[in-house]
């Protein structure tokens, strides 16, 4: 399959994706907090919580798993992205990290299926059309090489960063 056919940006809410995993924008505790994360360990229930506790939290740019409990998800896998401060402080070699490791941790538990929030573009403060750039610069080049997953999501909340996610995989150059 073609990668171009492999991604898809869709407008909504990630924790209502039925999908072999969803990425939690997670901070470095694992244990819940705002945005994305909050909305996932509310869905997910208490079980996720739990589980996180157990996992000692996750380094920036570092992904680790779960389960996705009371979520469509099978799975959830947690994601440390970086906090934007100027661009100067390896913020872009992190975020793309964030989507490799991830990418990574779900092809190792054979899912088909994945989809991404926005990361860091919330209270991060990290500029959303260089953080699309990067997640689709990211994903693109692991879809290169790799059977697993055989689509991805980027699942965008508002309206702003869905503008950016289309217009930035229908332009060649950037996939």
């Amino acid at each position: 399959m073609d990668k171009l056919n492999r991604i898809e940006v869709i407008r909504g809410d990630i924790t209502r994706l039925k999908t072999d995993a969803v990425v939690n924008a997670a901070n470095r505790t694992l244990l819940g907090g705002g945005g994305v994360d909050g909305a996932i360990h509310r869905a997910a229930g208490p079980q996720l919580l739990a589980e996180c506790r157990k996992l000692n939290g996750c380094e920036t740019g570092q992904a680790k798993i779960t389960a996705g409990y009371n979520l469509p998800a099978k799975f959830v896998i947690h994601t440390v992205g970086p906090v934007w401060r100027g661009g100067n402080h390896n913020e872009a070699q992190l975020l793309a990290s964030c989507y490799l490791q991830s990418l990574e941790i779900g092809s190792q538990h054979q899912c088909k299926s994945i989809a991404f929030p926005n990361i860091s573009t919330g209270i991060y403060g990290f500029p959303k059309r260089e953080a699309a750039g990067i997640a689709i610069k990211a994903v693109t080049d692991f879809l290169h090489q790799a059977a697993l997953p055989e689509i991805v999501y980027f699942c965008c909340f508002d309206d702003e960063n869905f503008s950016i996610y289309l217009q930035l995989t229908e332009l060649p150059n950037h996939l």
